[in-house]
């Protein structure tokens, strides 16, 4: 039997905020708090889960991965998102490109794909 996708790890500087930034954004609940970690997720026990770690380090490394999403009304969820306090990330791409980036409140960078026509 093959490996099965648990969590996302996001090394954060405030993982309680981060959190539940994404939390909001991606409509999961919270499942845990503490003091060194949140974790999100879809349901009760559902897979996979994201948990901000907290880093104690001096500089955040520029991330490694990203997540995509894909939402069914590209303007609207890119309206909510900016007023939520994600930014526009400017990567060069042309004007109708297949995919926005933002960056959310602490710098990571994220896609919102245009949805299938």
């Amino acid at each position: 039997m093959g490996s099965r996708w648990y969590a996302l790890i996001v090394d954060a500087v405030d993982p309680e905020r981060l959190g539940r930034w994404w939390a909001e954004v991606l409509d999961h609940r919270v499942e845990s708090v503490s003091p060194r970690e949140v974790v999100i997720g879809p349901a009760l026990d559902g897979h996979p889960r994201i948990v901000f770690a907290l880093h104690d380090g001096e500089e955040l490394p520029r991330n490694r991965l990203h997540l995509d999403l894909r939402p069914d009304d590209l303007d609207a969820e890119l309206e909510r998102l900016v007023n939520m306090g994600a930014r526009h990330v400017d990567i060069g791409a042309p004007e109708h490109a297949a995919w926005v980036m933002l960056a959310d409140p602490e710098g990571n960078e994220f896609c919102i794909i245009r949805p299938k026509r």
